[in-house]
């Protein structure tokens, strides 16, 4: 019987000693799940602006101080704007001859350039021959607002007459003859509109003030419009202006009288400082950035723009190195916001 128990608890200790050697479970470690590469989203890089050719066509220099001056100083505005690299523009000047000026504008259109601005109105006829021949050329003209109907011509003009009435009433205000003096080119577009304009602001100013209107007939004759001058100066007039590249010589003469001069197109005050009071410019970058932004969106053309005092392609430049008579200055700045807001209606002839 000893001998049972013997075993049996021989048997018991094996039991409890395997279990003690047995080697301990491994614990169940779960893998982490596996994340899949996130797939990364084509970011498209933005396209460059190609190179954006404009060439000129004007009749006069770009330093005069005029019509000409102003489609220049635009397009430096509008290079500074966007970038060189951007708009690149040349020029022809002093293209005076129309059969000179359609043979530059044929050839900027043939020689790769996207837009050639036709700067004065008597190329429109030129244009309109050359522009169906380049469809994929974009041009523009002014002043005026016919695109002859044609998808590639844009068109612009300005609205002069509003400038032309600030600078009438200042003048009325410093006249002392009671005598005004205006030389104008010939009869039409933007010139007759300021010269018209003027003359308004100066007879709703004082109506008993007499102006001499004259045309000479020309955008370039410098000594005719001095001559013009002087002969309105020797009938009394102390106070001027005209517009065109013509009248610098006639702000000379004005000048040398000891007068005012008032002027448009471009800032005129560097050239007769102690004449000139104020200067309605021109700022054709204003309209021209539309053009090339149609252009951008594939419209060649095909839609005419102005020019004025409430888009800011017109504004009123006082001559800081003239002592201008404080009321003189309030009033044609109040003819201004006048124009603007409505308040004031230009009774045109």
């Amino acid at each position: 019987m000893k001998n049972v128990y013997k075993i049996l608890a021989f048997a018991l200790i094996l039991v409890f000693v395997i279990t003690a050697c047995a080697p301990p479970e491994e614990p169940v470690v779960e893998e982490p799940a596996v994340e899949e590469p996130a797939v990364e989203e084509e970011v498209e890089e933005p396209q460059e602006m190609e190179t954006l050719r404009i060439a000129i066509v004007s009749p006069s220099a770009i330093n005069d101080f005029a019509f000409t001056q102003s489609i220049y100083d635009a397009m430096l505005a509008l290079q500074e704007e966007y970038g060189e690299d951007a708009i690149e523009f040349d020029y022809s000047e002093s293209m005076f001859i129309v059969d000179d000026a359609a043979a530059a504008i044929r050839d900027y259109a043939a020689t790769g350039y996207d837009m050639v601005i036709a700067h004065g109105s008597q190329y429109g006829s030129s244009l309109q021959e050359i522009a169906p021949d380049f469809p994929e050329v974009s041009f523009a003209w002014g002043t005026t607002v016919d695109t002859f109907g044609q998808e590639n011509i844009y068109a612009y003009e300005a609205a002069s007459h509003e400038g032309g009435y600030v600078n009438g009433v200042m003048a009325a205000m410093l006249t002392e003859s009671k005598v005004i003096g205006v030389v104008g080119p010939i009869e039409t577009g933007d010139a007759k509109l300021y010269v018209d304009g003027f003359v308004a602001g100066v007879k709703a100013t004082d109506p008993d003030i007499e102006v001499l209107v004259t045309y000479i007939n020309s955008f370039s004759d410098v000594a005719l419009a001095a001559e013009t001058a002087q002969t309105q100066i020797a009938a009394g007039a102390d106070v001027m202006t005209g517009t065109a590249q013509m009248v610098v010589g006639a702000i000379g003469k004005i000048q040398e009288a000891g007068g005012y001069w008032f002027g448009t197109q471009a800032d005129q005050s560097s050239f007769a400082p102690d004449s000139v009071v104020a200067s309605q410019v021109y700022h054709w970058d204003v309209v021209l950035k539309e053009m090339i932004e149609l252009r951008s969106d594939g419209t060649l053309g095909g839609q005419s723009f102005a020019i004025n005092l409430e888009n800011g392609g017109e504004v009123m430049v006082f001559n800081p190195d003239l002592e201008i008579p404080a009321e003189v200055k309030a009033a044609g700045e109040a003819a201004v916001q006048g124009i603007i807001d409505g308040s004031i209606t230009i009774e045109l002839p």
